[in-house]
C-alpha cells in the first residue's frame, strides 16, 4: 500500500485505498528500445502527467509535482465522472490534440490565474486524457500487482471509453514499438516507453524506461543566466539563437545541466564576450524595454518564482547542442551541450539546418477521433 502524505489542496474527501497525493512512477532514459519478451511498449505522450482519483462524485486531478489541476481543466470533470468507475485511481497524461498533433503550448496556456480565461480556453481548445495505468479499483489496491495485470484491468475498465478519454496503445512487439518511435513523432509524441511486465507500481522511482528522439543543432550563444546558487560566480544556462529567413536572430531555448566545476569555468570563458555586448545586440530591445531585463515569454508554469533576468553576450560563439524536437519555432525541452563549434560562423546557424518532421494525424494512433 502507498503511504498517505498530506497535501495542501487535499481536503480528505477522497476515501480510497490509494489516497492523494501520490508521486507518479518515473522512467530513466536509455538509448534504444530494449529487446526481449519482458516488456510492454507504449508511445510516450507529451502533456501534463496526471494521477486522477475518483470517489463517487469527487474527482481530484493531481499533477506530477502533486498539485491540484482541477481548476485548470474544468471540461474534464464531467467527462471523468461519466466514464470512470465509481471508485478508482488512474495514471495518465492530459494532452491537447490539434489537427497537426499534440500542442504542449496550448496546455501551458491553461495554467492561468484568471478563471474566465481558463473557461474560455477549455471551450476553444478542450483537452483529452490518455490513461496508461491503474492504481486501484474500488477497495482493491493494485499497486503491488504486476504491470501485466494492471494493464489488463485498465483495458477492461476503459473498454467503452469515448473521446476525450483514451487508453494508450500498447504492444509487446519491439518492431511495432520501433515503428511508433519513427512514425508518430510528427504527431508530437516524445518517443517510446518500455514497462517491465512484472513490475509493480513504484511511486517516485525510475522503474520504467524511455527512449526519446534526439538531434544535433548548431546555435548562436547570445546570452546567459546566472545559476540560482551562484549569482556572479556560476553560470546557470546558455541562451541559444537561430537566424530566421529574414536574418533576425530568434531565441530558441536554453542549454544547461552543467557540473558545478563547468559552471565556474564557463563564467571565465564567457567573460571576454560580455564586453560591450549590448552594442548592436539583436536582443538589445528586450533588455531595454522588458521588466528587469526579462526575455519575452516571462513567467510560465515551469518558471514560477525563478529569476529570468539575463546577461547579454556578443553573438559570436557557436555551440553544438542536442535537442529532442521543436515546438513551433523553439526547442520543446532544454537542449544539451555537446561542443563548441569554432569552425562555424554564427550567421550559418539558421533554421534551415533543422530536420522537419511532417505532422502525423493522431487518428493513426486512436483510429477515430481525438
Amino acid at each position: 500500500m502507498i503511504p498517505f502524505r498530506a497535501a495542501p489542496w487535499y481536503d480528505g474527501v477522497v476515501n480510497l485505498p490509494v489516497k492523494p497525493p501520490v508521486p507518479p512512477m518515473l522512467a530513466k532514459r536509455v538509448d534504444a528500445i530494449p529487446a526481449g519478451d519482458k516488456w510492454s511498449f507504449e508511445p510516450k505522450w507529451d502533456g501534463f502527467r496526471a494521477i486522477i482519483f475518483r470517489d463517487g462524485a469527487e474527482i481530484e486531478i493531481q499533477s506530477r509535482d502533486m498539485k491540484s489541476l482541477n481548476r485548470y481543466f474544468p471540461e474534464l470533470i464531467a467527462v471523468l465522472l461519466e466514464q470512470l468507475p465509481d471508485r478508482c485511481v488512474l495514471d495518465g497524461e492530459i494532452v491537447s490534440a490539434g489537427k497537426n498533433g499534440l500542442d504542449f503550448d496550448a496546455l501551458q496556456l491553461r495554467v492561468h490565474p484568471a478563471a474566465s480565461r481558463v473557461k474560455m480556453l477549455s471551450e476553444s481548445t478542450p483537452s483529452s486524457v490518455v490513461f496508461f495505468d491503474v492504481l486501484c479499483v474500488g477497495d482493491e489496491d493494485l499497486t503491488g500487482q504486476p504491470f501485466e495485470v494492471r494493464r489488463a484491468r485498465l483495458e477492461a475498465l476503459l473498454a467503452n471509453a469515448k473521446p476525450p478519454i483514451h487508453i494508450t496503445p500498447a504492444t509487446r512487439d519491439a518492431a511495432i514499438a520501433e515503428d511508433w518511435f519513427t512514425r508518430f513523432e510528427g504527431a508530437g509524441l516524445d518517443g517510446v516507453m518500455a514497462k517491465p511486465l512484472a513490475g509493480r507500481y513504484e511511486p517516485d522511482k525510475r522503474s520504467m524506461l524511455k527512449v526519446k528522439h534526439e538531434r544535433d543543432c548548431d546555435c548562436v550563444v547570445a546570452g546567459f543566466r546566472w545559476h540560482k546558487n551562484g549569482d556572479g560566480t556560476l553560470l546557470g544556462s546558455l541562451l541559444l539563437g537561430l537566424y530566421d529567413d529574414a536574418g533576425k536572430l530568434q531565441h530558441v531555448g536554453v542549454c544547461a545541466s552543467f557540473t558545478a566545476a563547468k559552471r565556474a569555468e564557463l563564467v571565465a570563458f564567457l567573460e571576454p564576450y560580455r564586453k560591450d555586448a549590448l552594442a548592436g545586440h539583436p536582443w538589445a530591445g528586450w533588455a531595454e524595454s522588458s521588466v528587469d531585463g526579462r526575455m519575452p515569454g516571462g513567467q510560465s508554469r515551469w518558471s514560477q518564482g525563478k529569476d529570468l533576468s539575463w546577461e547579454p553576450l556578443r553573438p559570436e560563439l557557436v555551440v553544438e547542442v542536442a535537442y529532442e524536437h521543436m515546438q513551433g519555432d523553439r526547442f520543446r525541452h532544454m537542449a544539451q551541450f555537446r561542443r563548441w563549434r569554432t569552425d562555424k560562423a554564427p550567421q550559418d546557424c539558421t533554421y534551415a539546418q533543422l530536420e522537419i518532421v511532417a505532422p502525423q494525424e493522431l487518428g493513426e494512433i486512436f483510429g477515430s477521433g481525438t
